[in-house]
């Protein structure tokens, strides 16, 4: 037994445990409005905190005691105040930030709602659909994805394919397969208003909610959503077709991959965007691989172990990966188009 190292792990395993209690008080402070009421107002006492929050003060001391010692605000001992760094606010407090984050701590408590069915999932082999987890998951997704489609969808992501940006400037047709809530369609909509958006997904109650995100985004003339499976959703003749963080959860990536080959227009483009991953598991033992893997264990392969097929591909499947997916549906063309710390940008074209 070597001392130093289980010296080691055990702190290591203080600081996981730390983390995970830490995160409900995460979600505690976004949902109580406590980060939003921190950002850009220099220090406060918990009594101040407690008062701009409609909150008591008793279990607002406790809750910024646990924030401080997470390095999440700072303490002065002197003044007994606490602040929010500018920092901390881009990704807690922040809406319009690029890192804003704090919202997909909810897609964390939807796993343990749900770790009963994931115990019996692994001794069973059987699946979990998406519409079986807990609502959580959907709303905390959502979420999570919508900060990165905001500010790279349409500034990077799209004008990285070959010549579809012009297309979308003029008016296309695009379909958005696996669209959940929407929040990807909705985007796209609003850059490019010439062009007509089809959202799909299996799940009826996500349908129901983005009509709704596209009412409030004024965005409803043009786009539509619609209840379909990813291998058979309606239309023919698009420009582009988008599978956004989603392939890889499908029963059958290749028949869906195959379906929306048939139904591109002839010099078509699919937009796929998937978890980053590197080309091997070792590539993937770092703190993105971490959080990927858990939800993959928890939530994507259990939804592709759902369905007919059932391929199982997994949140790290990677670029090699999903380039045979492609090969094998009939594609002919496919590349990274560029790449973030938590997305590969791929282009597949017939």
């Amino acid at each position: 037994m070597n001392e130093a190292k289980l010296k080691t792990f055990v702190e290591q395993m203080v600081t996981d445990m730390a983390a995970a209690m830490s995160g409900v008080m995460t979600n505690i402070g976004h949902k109580l409005g406590f980060y939003k009421a921190m950002a850009g107002a220099g220090p406060l006492t918990p009594a101040q905190l407690a008062q701009k929050t409609n909150t008591h003060e008793r279990y607002v001391l406790e809750w910024l005691n646990n924030q401080a010692a997470g390095g999440y605000v700072t303490y002065d001992p002197s003044s007994g105040t606490y602040e929010l760094p500018d920092e901390q606010a881009m990704v807690l407090a922040n809406l319009d930030s690029p890192v804003f984050m704090a919202p997909g701590v909810d897609t964390i408590s939807s796993v343990w709602l749900d770790e009963d069915k994931v115990i019996d999932a692994f001794r069973t082999g059987k699946g979990i659909g998406w519409h079986e987890h807990h609502h959580r998951l959907f709303c905390g997704t959502e979420a999570f994805f919508r900060t990165g489609y905001r500010f790279h969808l349409t500034t990077e992501w799209i004008p990285a394919l070959e010549g579809v940006e012009a297309k979308l400037k003029a008016g296309a047709k695009v379909a958005d397969v696996g669209c959940g809530h929407g929040a990807s369609t909705i985007v796209m909509a609003q850059a490019y208003p010439n062009s007509t958006f089809f959202g799909f997904d299996y799940h009826d109650e996500s349908i129901e909610t983005a009509r709704q995100r596209a009412k409030e985004a004024g965005v409803a003339d043009r786009v539509k959503f619609e209840v379909a499976a990813a291998k058979n959703f309606p239309g023919s003749g698009y420009d582009l077709v988008c599978f956004m963080d989603c392939l890889h959860d499908m029963g059958d990536p290749v028949g869906a991959a195959k379906h929306t080959r048939q139904v591109l227009a002839q010099d078509g483009t699919v937009l796929l965007v998937e978890p980053f991953a590197g080309r091997n598991i070792e590539d993937n033992l770092n703190p993105v691989g971490r959080l990927f893997y858990a939800a993959s264990t928890a939530v994507c392969t259990p939804c592709s172990l759902s369905q007919e097929v059932g391929l199982g591909l997994g949140a790290q499947a990677g670029e090699r990966r999903l380039s045979e997916v492609m090969a094998e549906a009939g594609f002919t063309r496919f590349r990274r188009a560029t790449q973030t710390p938590f997305n590969l940008v791929l282009e597949a074209r017939p």
